[in-house]
């Protein structure tokens, strides 16, 4: 497969965190078509090997994979040294683990709280700061924090997972203009209905028809309907996007009325 040039990963390497499934495991496979190796990461090691067979099939990319809970801060850690270790460099951080504890407002736990801002939030303020010392020295590098419609709007029973989505976007910001002297750019995509494990784990059948009438559409999305942002924030396709969020949602949020 010829990939245009300015999708070429060829002599790169993308860390993608969360990657065994769903939209990661799709983005993980859309760089690896382009030439990228590729690390990818989540807690269960089965579903690590078989994703990691699948993202590499048929193709020359290496493809390495590591078990790590996002909420241990000594696993973020180690997983950032044991990809440097491994592939020797990263140029592309996608930060995609996170999950949702929905609770009413007034019966937030503390657990939850912290399990939650920890996972969504704070794991990718520990790998992005781990990885970029490299990225500066090479003048080169692609953060994408993978936010949520949800960043950007709220629901009933969301609060937690509203606020650390909505801090994802506050943090390519703020990282954007630190970065940008260094030729490093740093985004969000939010994505809207897609109907990986986690919504169709926590959702009713009923709120998923709800989700899906609520965009233009008219249907969830399907993981690999992602690939497209991921690879234009992760390449030299977007060099002169930075700062920003990318919305991947089916229309949700112009739906509003």
């Amino acid at each position: 497969m010829t990939v245009p040039q300015l999708f070429d990963l060829s002599g790169k390497v993308a860390l993608v965190t969360g990657g065994s499934k769903g939209l990661g495991k799709a983005m993980a496979r859309g760089y690896a078509e382009c030439g990228a190796n590729v690390m990818i990461s989540s807690r269960h090691e089965d579903e690590l090997r078989a994703a990691a067979a699948e993202i590499g099939a048929g193709l020359p990319a290496r493809v390495e994979w590591m078990t790590a809970d996002m909420n241990d801060r000594a696993a973020s850690d180690a997983l950032a040294a044991e990809t440097l270790a491994r592939l020797g460099r990263v140029d592309v951080l996608v930060n995609n683990a996170g999950s949702n504890v929905p609770q009413p407002v007034d019966q937030i736990t503390d657990d939850a709280w912290d399990r939650i801002v920890e996972l969504n939030l704070s794991s990718c303020v520990r790998l992005t700061r781990a990885l970029l010392p490299g990225m500066k020295e090479r003048r080169w590098g692609r953060i994408i924090h993978i936010s949520s419609v949800l960043g950007l709007g709220g629901k009933a029973g969301r609060s937690v997972y509203c606020a650390t989505k909505s801090g994802l976007i506050g943090l390519a910001r703020a990282g954007a203009i630190d970065l940008g002297p260094y030729n490093i750019t740093v985004n969000c995509i939010s994505p809207g209905p897609f109907l990986t494990d986690l919504p169709g784990k926590i959702l009713t059948d009923e709120q998923k028809k709800y989700f899906s009438d609520r965009t233009v559409l008219g249907r969830w999305g399907r993981p690999e309907e992602l690939v497209g942002t991921a690879l234009l924030l992760g390449t030299e396709a977007g060099s002169y996007i930075t700062g920003t969020t990318i919305l991947v949602d089916g229309g949700v949020l112009a739906n509003i009325l």
